[in-house]
């Protein structure tokens, strides 16, 4: 077995870990703010790491050159737009969740 086929199978099992990872985050963390965390960062890792694994598949060419272009589009792309979710929701007026007090009895 090829040492490129086995990267690619990494990278590729990484980054759906990450992104299923991520999506787990999103239905469990309790409000709006702490939930883009992992979308943001999560999702932008396992992204990044699936199309790193078919760069490694496809070789150097035009098409790895094309995927290293969306990688970097990510990178700048996913935390510019969870920043701008963030002060959208701040300015509009949602409340970020405070843990409730223990009552003492």
């Amino acid at each position: 077995m090829e040492i490129r086929i086995i990267i690619t199978g990494i990278l590729l099992a990484l980054g759906c870990f990450f992104i299923v990872v991520a999506s787990i985050g999103i239905v469990r963390f309790p409000d709006f703010y702490s939930r883009m965390h992992p979308a943001g960062k999560s999702d932008t890792l396992g992204q990044s790491l699936v199309l790193s694994g078919l760069m490694v598949y496809e070789g150097f060419s035009f098409v790895s050159v094309k995927l290293l272009i969306i990688i970097i589009l990510i990178f700048i792309v996913n935390p510019t737009a969870t920043h701008s979710l963030a002060k959208a929701a701040y300015l509009s007026g949602v409340k970020p969740w405070e843990r409730e007090e223990r009552k003492s009895e």
